[in-house]
């Protein structure tokens, strides 16, 4: 599918590019410090139903007032609010419970990889040489943070039952991408997040239930309530509502290419709050994500 024709010829969806990862980063602050004090699925039900309900005040109008296309796509907007906010919400909470960071980073960062075969295959999406190298070289960026520029650290890579759950989050970031732009809806961009919201809610709700009942107790204290707002507003609502224009100007396969940058803010996040130190491998890493940014945003429209 073409990217729209707004604000053809600007810079502006490119700056986004750049920006919406800011806030999609902080997603690893929630998932390092919140699942501390919150237990994963948990975590996740409590913030996409906070999500809805900081959003229904202002788009409940819309929704009510468009009983007939939402009846119209009531299996589309529980399908992507099950991909969206259930699997990619949960999954990386549960995986970070048993792998590494850098397990998840590596595995995550295969999800536009993802995108891109979906997309060719099921939506006729068009890629172009430019774009395959700019994923390849920015994929090569992402492995020299994760791996410190030691090529023997990825070779010697042990995996966990952890890291299957981040590749169905990775496969499943892919399959929300892909629908969500290729999905036409007859309701406005924020309108329809906050029905996709809701549904990620109830897709939760069961295994919510379940892990109060055999895994974990959830306490309802103050740090739980910082959790979820955080996880609410930051790399919910801002990072999914700017990932959605992303989608809109420059197409789903390009847009995937957020999640490479987001690797970099990852980095940067650990270096001023978890005490990190930067080395050169950060500094080769984020000029070879850029380098593949570029070279994949010269596409013929």
């Amino acid at each position: 599918m073409k990217p729209s024709s707004i604000r053809n010829n600007s810079y502006f969806p490119y700056f986004l590019l750049l920006v919406q990862p800011i806030f999609m980063a902080t997603n690893i602050i929630v998932a390092r410090g919140g699942v501390e004090y919150v237990p994963p699925i948990s975590l996740a039900f409590w913030r996409w139903l906070t999500v809805f309900l900081i959003l229904a005040p202002f788009f409940l109008n819309e929704i009510f007032r468009k009983k007939k296309d939402f009846n119209k796509e009531f299996w589309k907007l529980f399908f992507l609010g099950s991909m969206g906010c259930g699997v990619c919400g949960a999954f990386p909470f549960i995986a970070g419970m048993s792998t590494t960071m850098a397990n998840m980073g590596i595995i995550y960062t295969s999800s536009p990889i993802f995108i891109i075969i979906l997309s060719v295959m099921f939506f006729k999406d068009k890629i172009n040489l430019s774009r395959i190298i700019g994923l390849i070289i920015c994929l090569a960026g992402v492995l020299t943070i994760i791996s410190k520029g030691k090529i023997d650290l990825l070779l010697n890579f042990k995996f966990t039952t952890g890291d299957l759950w981040m590749v169905g989050a990775a496969i499943g970031w892919a399959v929300y991408s892909i629908y969500l732009l290729n999905w036409k809806s007859n309701f406005s961009l924020m309108g329809r997040f906050t029905l996709i919201a809701f549904f990620g809610a109830i897709s939760l709700f069961p295994f919510y239930l379940l892990e109060e009942i055999y895994f974990f107790d959830t306490n309802f204290n103050d740090s739980f309530i910082f959790w979820v707002l955080f996880a609410a507003i930051s790399p919910g609502i801002i990072a999914f509502t700017l990932y959605t224009k992303v989608q809109k100007y420059v197409g789903t396969s390009l847009a995937g290419f957020t999640l490479y940058i987001f690797s970099i803010y990852s980095a940067i996040y650990g270096i001023i709050l978890f005490d990190e130190t930067l080395m050169n491998f950060h500094y080769y890493g984020a000029a070879l994500v850029f380098l593949g940014v570029y070279l994949a945003r010269k596409i013929k429209t």
